[in-house]
């Protein structure tokens, strides 16, 4: 057997009780500005795949990540699973921002496809999602995970359910 160069890595959350507590007092815009301005904590996933930078305003969102090898699959590039919760991440947020105080929501579905490999020389990756259409009971987005040239390495469409919070 092959002996390797181990690598470690360690992250942090907040608890997150805490954020869900405002959820249904405030519209999911007011959530993510108050995320992006650090009122309130982020949600575990961002810092467990290590995306930064979000940007929120009514039915859109976008976030970064710069790939690491801890994203990385068998084959040496990023792990597909990482690229899929980029794009859910901005298309369900996108939908997030258009709701109000009191109405929450949950992914239907997620269609993804990959068009480039992505490994650490691909550079910042930058993933808009944007509102294609919101009805009473469900939304469609789409979301273009795109490199620093562009160029567009993946895209998905997302069906949300949107119902009341209790």
């Amino acid at each position: 057997m092959t002996q390797t160069q181990e690598r470690t890595r360690t992250f942090t959350w907040s608890d997150p009780a805490a954020g869900a507590a405002h959820l249904g007092r405030r519209s999911g815009l007011e959530l993510m500005q108050a995320m992006i301005a650090g009122e309130l904590a982020a949600p575990p996933i961002m810092h467990l795949v290590d995306m930064s930078r979000i940007e929120a305003e009514e039915g859109r969102v976008a976030v970064e990540l710069l790939p690491q090898e801890f994203h990385y699959n068998p084959l040496g590039t990023v792990h597909g699973g990482v690229l899929s919760t980029l794009l859910d991440t901005a298309a369900a947020c996108a939908v997030h921002t258009t709701l109000p105080a009191g109405v929450g929501y949950t992914s239907l579905d997620l269609n993804v496809k990959f068009l480039r490999p992505v490994t650490v020389d691909t550079g910042l990756l930058r993933c808009e999602g944007t509102v294609l259409q919101r009805g009473r009971r469900t939304a469609l987005a789409e979301a273009r995970l795109t490199d620093p040239a562009n160029r567009l390495v993946a895209h998905a469409t997302s069906t949300c359910l949107i119902f009341p919070l209790p």
